[in-house]
């Protein structure tokens, strides 16, 4: 057996069944070895940032990582983006990636780079296999560290690949994961039952559901304001969910939100920060005079120390949960606030939603808070690009289950290439993207740093840079040159149409919906 063979087999049986890959020359062993693994499918991406975001969106769904086959460290490089937003989030991932064989190295091809570098910026694992017989045991191994909540990243050099002596491994334990200890439990307890004002912040898996009940117990008992971290990884919410507001994004929004708390209790989440610098604003966004209560790390058991911390606090509460409820229908003109409503009409139980809208996303909150219960993937670490890849790998980890994709324009063109992959494999993904021809988040950017006030006459030129109009991107032929159907609507009527055919219809959907900029 050789090594790409053991490889495979190694991963399957440490249940990592799926791979999302950009293969080139130093991967075809690899390739030419799935035909001998048929446990393993293999889904083939244009671009090594679709691999990537498909294996992040993949993970947050399957609780399970995914694989990703990558060629060299360019093609590392290409999926660098996503990869650190699966890394903010915790994603477990297994990075195969290729590198020419171990006795060519030494001629510094064209190719050739320092591939632990590129990986060492996002990855907790990186191990190169240094000999077919050894390729199984460390496939197996970087299982195991990405199952603990990290990116593994396993180095394949072509010879290894080839070469015989390979043999598959068993898996490896799991480290268990980080666990609160008694002493912040208890000073968490007493902080939020001092009588003063508290806010509790929760990410990791305290974002699902019973996570969230006993977060709502808590804030029933004491008071506490309850939020979720800005982006969280997976959030479970609608009707029969207890709800939670999120940090807001703006910097001025969270400090507002954060107002006055003398303890900061945090679970699973990280202490708050801007996301950026602004002049004359804080970039640390704890108050001043606020006590930070750290119960367990953003990778740790947090749902389980959430429930630790309600049965202190809170014995006998009940959560509240949320109830169904929708808008109604708009008719007219489709905004940003209409196309929300939409949404909040018609989502479907059990939905997965993609969450790239930026800017033209931000009435979704609220006008979905009583649908049907569903899932909601964020942009954990900023990087643009996510929404399509991810989308791509939650179909895949959730056949039985619609995804919406709700997608703002300008970050779309990043991964496009992923509609092509959702029509290849016939994924049940609709994807909505915000046509408003503009980077508006940047054009709110440049306000909020200050920079407007050093734009020369009528600033032209600045404006140019953060327009995305001119030519104007047709997404219904993209799409439809990808093998994806496609429709463009400009009213509520039309948009409400458009989700309903795609609901009705097997395969992935696109709904281009010209809206205006929310920022001029």
């Amino acid at each position: 057996m050789n090594g790409a063979h053991a490889l495979l087999h190694s991963l399957v049986a440490s249940g990592v069944d799926v791979c999302f890959a950009n293969p080139g020359t130093s991967e075809m062993h690899f390739v030419a070895a799935l035909d001998g693994v048929p446990e393993m499918r293999a889904v083939l991406t244009l671009f090594e940032g679709v691999a990537t975001g498909a294996a992040d969106g993949y993970a947050r769904m399957a609780d399970r990582p995914a694989a990703t086959l990558l060629h060299l460290g360019p093609g590392l490089g290409n999926g660098l983006a996503n990869l650190h937003n699966a890394r903010r989030a915790g994603t477990p991932i297994v990075n195969v990636v290729g590198d020419h064989a171990t006795f060519h190295a030494r001629y510094d091809a064209p190719l050739q780079s320092d591939i632990d570098a590129v990986a060492g910026s996002v990855s907790g694992w990186v191990h190169h296999s240094a000999s077919s017989a050894d390729v199984g045991a460390d496939a197996a191994a970087a299982v195991a560290a990405a199952r603990a909540g990290t990116i593994a990243t396993l180095v394949l050099p072509a010879d290894v690949s080839w070469s015989d002596g390979g043999a598959p491994a068993a898996p490896r334990p799991v480290a268990s994961r980080v666990t609160a200890e008694p002493e912040a439990v208890k000073a968490a307890a007493d902080a939020l039952t001092c009588g003063e004002r508290c806010v509790l912040l929760v990410g990791g898996d305290a974002t699902r559901a019973d996570g969230l009940a006993a977060a709502d117990r808590i804030a029933t008992a004491t008071g506490a304001r309850l939020l979720t971290e800005t982006f969280p990884t997976r959030l479970e919410r609608g009707a029969g969910v207890a709800p939670a507001g999120r940090l807001g994004y703006a910097a001025d929004m969270a400090v507002h939100q954060l107002r006055g708390a003398r303890h900061l209790v945090l679970v699973g989440a990280r202490s708050p920060v801007s996301f950026f610098a602004y002049p004359g604003q804080p970039g640390d966004l704890v108050p001043e005079g606020c006590t930070v209560h750290e119960v367990v790390v953003r990778e740790g058991a947090a749902a389980d120390a959430l429930a630790e911390l309600a049965d202190l606090v809170a014995p006998g509460t009940t959560p509240t949960l949320a109830r169904a409820s929708r808008p109604q229908l708009p008719t007219g003109a489709l905004t940003v606030e209409t196309a929300s409503a939409v949404v909040g009409t018609l989502l479907p139980e059990g939905a997965i939603v993609v969450d790239e809208a930026i800017t033209s996303g931000l009435g979704l909150p609220g006008a979905t808070a009583g649908a049907p219960r569903h899932d909601w993937l964020t942009l954990t670490g900023g990087a643009i690009g996510y929404g399509l890849p991810a989308a791509t790998g939650a179909s895949v980890a959730c056949p039985d289950r619609p995804v919406w994709c709700l997608q703002a324009d300008g970050s779309a063109m990043y991964t496009i290439s992923a509609l092509w992959t959702h029509a290849r494999e016939s994924l049940d993904v609709t994807t909505v993207v915000y046509n408003n021809s503009a980077y508006a988040i940047l054009r709110g950017e440049l306000q909020q740093v200050g920079a407007s006030g050093f734009v020369v006459g009528d600033g032209a030129r600045a404006k140019a840079l953060l327009d995305i109009g001119g030519p104007r991107l047709d997404f219904v032929a993209l799409a439809t040159g990808m093998g994806v159907p496609a429709v463009r609507v400009d009213t509520a009527e039309g948009f409400a149409g458009a989700l309903r055919r795609a609901a009705a219809e097997p395969g992935p959907h696109l709904v281009e919906a010209m809206v205006p900029p929310l920022v001029a």
